[in-house]
């Protein structure tokens, strides 16, 4: 089963839990034992699984992506549409996540969540695919 659905950026940089949208997918879906993909189909937004609880977590995170990732350091492609960072930034951390699915539930951490990277905004309309597979 797949599913697909949009969200809407407010910032610059953020990241956006959407664990809910995946968990709605695996109920829906009726699986009980497979994996829980999620994907996302664009060149300067990613995907990490980590904390959501504190928001602390979110702002450390695109921090310390900030300080080993500089904007505007004389980029090539900034000459292009000045934004080559969300774009380092995007293959580094990733366009997609894999989660187990055990007894019908996600199988994440205590403390894990789904979080999409924006790295590229504000964005009107960013994609996000999650495809449900069963265990054969």
């Amino acid at each position: 089963m797949q599913r697909e659905f949009t969200i809407s950026t407010t910032r610059h940089q953020e990241l956006i839990d959407i664990t809910g949208e995946a968990i709605k997918a695996v109920r829906d879906s009726g699986i009980k034992d497979g994996f829980c993909f999620v994907y996302i189909p664009h060149a300067t937004a990613g995907v990490i699984l980590n904390e959501s609880a504190d928001p602390n977590i979110k702002t450390d995170f695109l921090n310390a992506l900030n300080r080993a990732i500089l904007e505007h350091a004389n980029y090539l492609h900034d000459r292009i549409d000045n934004n080559a960072s969300a774009h380092i930034k995007s293959a580094i951390i990733g366009s997609s996540a894999t989660i187990p699915i055990k007894n019908g539930n996600l199988q994440l951490g205590t403390w894990q969540a789904i979080m999409f990277c924006e790295f590229d905004g504000p964005r009107s309309s960013r994609h996000i695919i999650i495809k449900v597979c069963e265990d054969k």
